[in-house]
């Protein structure tokens, strides 16, 4: 992983999953939208494939400037948005043959302490992936208490949450947050030392509120829906999650829009479902192989799902039955 911009040809870390997802969604052709460019690992994975073009989209600024140095290897067959993949309906500019969504932090984003998403680098509490918006320490400086507490709780599945919660307005009250390692020394108080082989006391902490600055739930959810509206028959959904809770969303979403879901009590009436919009190809979430945690350790936690569009109208899903978490859901 690299902090600063690669050189020309170089690749600034390695694309997770992306060997089993080419894999997964061969033969490669037509038009492809790839929802979160980042370092552009699988914009290029997917030209190299064989991709007539890919829409590269991300709501954060800095990855143009540093895509700059080899974009122009791929010409016309490149086009690159900015803005969110939760409107990725609208930037695909026609119908689609394939999306591809790797979600959550970028190493990029991690490497650069100026971007305060690490709590292994000190830095401004940012955490804003479009660099725009109420920050981390807004968030942290203003939400109350109990809001903190789920925030912390639901997002991050911390459950100290609320002595955390409670801790940051203590600690606000004599000096604001403005630093990551102001908030990882409040967190690392009310935490006990992790063992070896433990994450670092801050992992959930520092998630939680991440998720909850870039609203990275609803914007998936959102994604979801709108690739769902502008994938062709036949086009391929990829899907990279990083942790259970976004992994429960997209799978209940590909369930539930695939027919699946449960056939519910037999002393019920039967329940009318909707025509599949998608079929699972395949049917579960592949992970990663020996091979690729030899050469990527940061694939530890990812899952890979496919899906491939059918013929039927776009539709919609009951957000209630996503496993959202219940802050969102309320």
């Amino acid at each position: 992983m690299a902090a600063t911009a690669p050189s020309e040809g170089k690749r600034p870390h390695i694309p997770v999953l992306l060997r089993p997802l080419l894999a997964a969604v061969a033969p490669v052709s037509g038009r492809w939208l790839d929802g979160t460019f980042g370092a552009g690992g699988y914009a290029r994975g997917l030209l190299d494939a064989g991709a007539d073009l890919v829409v590269g989209v991300d709501r954060d600024p800095a990855v143009f400037d540093m895509a700059a140095p080899w974009a122009r290897e791929y010409g016309n067959r490149l086009k690159l948005v900015r803005g969110t993949f939760s409107e990725l309906d609208v930037h695909a500019g026609a119908p689609l043959d394939g999306v591809v969504l790797d979600l959550g932090v970028s190493s990029m984003q991690l490497d650069q302490a100026e971007r305060g998403f690490s709590f292994m680098k000190d830095g401004p509490l940012d955490m804003r992936m479009s660099q725009q918006g109420p920050s981390a320490a807004d968030l942290v400086n203003r939400a109350e208490e109990a809001e903190l507490a789920d925030i912390l709780f639901h997002y991050g599945e911390e459950r100290a949450s609320r002595r955390i919660a409670r801790a940051i307005v203590k600690a606000r009250a004599v000096q604001p947050f403005e630093t990551t390692s102001q908030l990882v020394e409040c967190v690392e108080g009310c935490l006990p030392r992790p063992k070896p082989g433990q994450s670092h006391p801050a992992t959930r902490s520092f998630q939680a509120i991440r998720i909850a600055v870039n609203d990275e739930l609803g914007q998936l959810v959102n994604g979801l829906e709108a690739a769902e509206r502008a994938l062709k028959p036949g086009g391929m959904l990829a899907v990279v999650t990083f942790h259970s809770i976004e992994d429960r969303i997209v799978k209940r979403f590909l369930t539930a829009r695939s027919g699946g879901g449960g056939q519910g009590s037999r002393h019920a009436p039967e329940i009318q479902r909707a025509a599949p919009a998608f079929d699972l190809k395949p049917r579960k979430a592949i992970a990663p192989d020996a091979d690729e945690l030899a050469e990527n350790p940061r694939a530890r936690s990812s899952r890979l799902r496919v899906a491939q569009r059918t013929d039927e109208p776009a539709g919609s899903v009951d957000r209630t039955k996503l496993g959202l978490p219940a802050i969102m859901v309320r």
